[in-house]
């Protein structure tokens, strides 16, 4: 097939799976014979990782939606358009700057959207416009938040694609936990976990909550907290005021994501909002841990409820300790689920199918011609 060149833009200066989920596809592409370019704000984290992955940084200040982010971005495919064959926008700045840019040059290749989370999208005119005039198309990274913006918002099924985050399958499998959690200097007892940034819908106080609930039967157990974020400190206390220190292990970001989660027996995400499919969680049944999660976003696109773990509403810390006890508790039921989960994974989450599917949507893309 022919060779693309891509431009992604990121105008986020967090971190977290959408991020990831940027850098992985883009060196897959690159992998793949592709030339991949990231334009990003030069003080984001995915800025300063883009090399790492192959990708060729592009640093511009589009944090924000400001003038001097559109002129810099207008100044930029003024010059270096013509060589691009499909841009792909990721955040609300981004997409807005990429579109008023192009819309006020010419031949400009097309673009295409990706939304990775279940916020509301307004119906102003100026968005409609946005999403359905700027842009080529859009992808959603779970059918659940292709529904949802085609029900609430009226656009075509036929303008959206719904492309789940791949896995490397390679580097997110079962291995010894024994040696890991040695090897991770962590002790080696049956183990909770999450990995996920500390942002206050990911659902960690609720967690400590239920956490709290569980201590007198399960003392055995430790809870391991992957991931940082602006909730790290409230989180930090919460656990302090709860007696909890003892038990609960905050690691902060690691870059070996995968070698974490191969310590748990036992993952959980308790999000009350803005998911799409999560990483963590795909990544957790990829590495066999059944996964107990909420009914937000497109979670249970991922997570088969009773099978490879167990859904439960939002927000709702009783019913969250109830459900990771049962779990806790029961050995059989857990290794079950745990075999469950590697098999949907190994089925589901490879890479290359989210590869495959990105491929097309941008090669039709590009077959509708330039802008």
């Amino acid at each position: 097939m022919k060779k693309l060149t891509i431009l992604h833009t990121e105008s986020s200066c967090g971190w977290g799976g959408q991020e990831i989920r940027i850098l992985t596809e883009a060196r897959g592409m690159v992998q793949r014979g592709h030339r991949v370019i990231l334009m990003a704000d030069p003080k984001s984290r995915i800025y300063q990782l883009a090399a790492d992955y192959l990708l060729e940084p592009v640093g511009l200040p589009i944090e924000k939606k400001r003038l001097t982010g559109l002129l810099s971005v207008r100044r930029w495919l003024a010059r270096h358009g013509a060589d691009i064959d499909v841009i792909n926008t990721h955040s609300s700045t981004d997409a807005w700057l990429v579109a008023v840019a192009c819309a006020t040059l010419r031949n400009m290749p097309p673009v295409v959207r990706s939304r990775h989370v279940s916020t509301a999208i307004n119906n102003a005119a100026s968005t409609r416009w946005l999403y359905q005039r700027a842009t080529r198309h859009i992808v959603t990274t779970g059918e659940k938040l292709r529904q949802q913006l085609h029900r609430e918002n009226g656009y075509p099924l036929s303008g959206m694609t719904s492309i789940r985050t791949g896995i490397d399958l390679g580097r997110y499998c079962p291995r010894d936990k024994t040696a890991e959690r040695k090897a991770l200097g962590i002790a080696d007892r049956s183990t909770l976990g999450i990995v996920a940034t500390l942002r206050s819908w990911k659902g960690h106080s609720q967690l400590l909550e239920a956490w709290a609930q569980l201590r007198a039967e399960f003392g055995h157990w430790q809870l391991l907290i992957v991931g940082d974020g602006p909730q790290r400190a409230n989180l930090e206390a919460q656990c302090r005021t709860l007696g909890l220190a003892d038990s609960v292990r905050f690691v902060g970001n690691q870059d070996n994501a995968e070698r974490w989660l191969a310590c748990m027996d036992l993952f959980t995400l308790p999000s009350y909002g803005n998911e799409g499919v999560p990483q963590g969680i795909m990544q957790a049944m990829a590495c066999g841990v059944p996964v107990v999660s909420t009914t937000v976003g497109a979670i249970n696109e991922a997570v088969q409820d009773g099978e490879t773990g167990y859904m439960i509403a939002p927000q709702d810390s009783a019913m969250l300790a109830t459900t990771l006890g049962r779990l806790m508790r029961d050995d059989a039921l857990r290794q079950q689920m745990a075999v469950a989960s590697l098999a949907w994974a190994q089925q589901q989450f490879g890479l290359d199918v989210m590869l495959d599917r990105m491929e097309a949507v941008f090669l039709d893309a590009i077959r509708g011609g330039r802008q």
